[in-house]
């Protein structure tokens, strides 16, 4: 999605983006409709204690970079629907109007889309950070915190 909105921003002014800008638009509403999903099966489905061996600054660092990487699933399609619905444009769902909430105002969806373009920087941040750390765990310390992140049943 990043890679697709920045792409989109780069052709903006050119004849044909809108299909560009229609399609991020749509893929982002899916990808709520999965952060959603995904909130609710964390919640019924919480992780297991990190292990003693885990330094507490640790374990710190991961309750926080976690907290932000929800937040941000949530805030970045809220965000950008919300820049979007306050454009001239609205918010199509592959290609089928949706409904209008919004009257057009232009100073509030760029304000909206300034916050979203900042917001997935610091979510690239953080998902780097979450795979440095992942990474750590499984080939560095080796201590089956790797492990906890897949859908294998553990012994």
């Amino acid at each position: 999605m990043a890679a697709l909105g920045w792409y989109m921003m780069s052709i903006e002014e050119q004849a044909g983006s809108n299909w560009y800008f229609e399609l991020h638009k749509s893929i982002g509403i899916v990808v709520a409709l999965l952060v959603v999903t995904r909130i609710a099966w964390r919640i019924n489905h919480r992780p297991k204690t990190l292990p003693p061996t885990v330094p507490v600054w640790q374990t710190w660092l991961s309750k926080v970079t976690q907290t932000m990487l929800y937040l941000l699933m949530v805030l970045m399609p809220i965000t950008g629907y919300l820049g979007a619905s306050y454009s001239k444009t609205g918010v199509k769902l592959f290609g089928e109007e949706t409904p209008r909430w919004t009257l057009p105002d232009h100073d509030l969806s760029e304000q909206l889309f300034g916050v979203h373009a900042v917001l997935i920087w610091v979510l690239i941040v953080l998902i780097g950070l979450h795979v440095v750390g992942a990474l750590n765990h499984r080939f560095i310390r080796k201590d089956g915190v790797f492990q906890r992140m897949s859908f294998k049943r553990q012994r």
